[in-house]
Formats: C-alpha cells, sequence, structure tokens
C-alpha cells in the first residue's frame, strides 16, 4: 500500500509514527491491507484485573489504536490528527492472555469520517473477548 507520495504505508511505518508521537502507547500495528488493519499488545500488569482477567481500558485502548491504524488504509497516508469521533465495545467474555490481538475492517468511508468494527481477542485463541464499532474523523 503506498501514500500519494508514493512512499509505503507499512506496520513499521505506523509503529514509528507512534513511538515517536505517542511513545507510551503499548499498542503496535501488525498488519495492514485493503480495508483492514491488525494490532497487537503485550499485557503490562497494570492492565490485570482480579481474577487475572485484562481490564476493559486495555481491550478498549487497542480497539480504538486499530481503528486508527485501519484510517491510513482508508486515505492512503499516515494522520495522525484523525481522531476517534464515536467508539463502542461489547465485552463477550473474560479476556486471559499475555497478548490481545485486534482486527478492525472498514464499514463506510465518507469525505470526513471513516466507520470501522473491531474484532479483539487474547493470545491464539479463535474466540473474540470483545467486539467494538466506531468512527474516525478526519482533519479539514
Amino acid at each position: 500500500m503506498t501514500d500519494a507520495d508514493g512512499s509505503l504505508i507499512t506496520a513499521d511505518a505506523v509503529n514509528e509514527m507512534v513511538r515517536t508521537s505517542f511513545p507510551g502507547s503499548p499498542n503496535r500495528c501488525t498488519g495492514l491491507g485493503d480495508g483492514w488493519a491488525t494490532a497487537r499488545s503485550d499485557v503490562r500488569p497494570e492492565s490485570i484485573r482480579p481474577g487475572g482477567f485484562i481490564s476493559g481500558p486495555t481491550q478498549f485502548g487497542l480497539a480504538d489504536s486499530v481503528l486508527w491504524y485501519l484510517v491510513f488504509t482508508a486515505i492512503g497516508r499516515i494522520e495522525p490528527m484523525a481522531l476517534t469521533s464515536e467508539l463502542s465495545i461489547r465485552f463477550l467474555r473474560p479476556a486471559q492472555g499475555s497478548t490481545i490481538h485486534a482486527k478492525a475492517v472498514i464499514e463506510s468511508v465518507g469525505s470526513r469520517t471513516i466507520v470501522g468494527s473491531v474484532t479483539v481477542w487474547t493470545d491464539d485463541e479463535t474466540r473474540p473477548t470483545s467486539v467494538a464499532q466506531g468512527s474516525y474523523v478526519l482533519p479539514r
């Protein structure tokens, strides 16, 4: 995937921008394609709740990040100023594990708003722990 200047939009390029602009983010882009993006996060000790469950805010944060990466695939460039407009999440079952993963897919692309859906799971599980849907607004 390339941007308007012919530069490749890669997971490495996204991760470099995140490391530079948002150095505290634990989330990493793992893949980008036509209408999809994937991400992962190694679970930090402060993200674990009683019972060994990964916190809801940790899953929410990964869902938000992967939607942001998805926006880049829709607009053809890495755009740090694309902003969350709305995001809702449904927790389906307890999340346990050392790594959480997420995949976002595009539902709709408008002139200023992009809507996507996200599935979140842990480790090598295939059953989702949560699902989310949200929208991003593009800068003028």
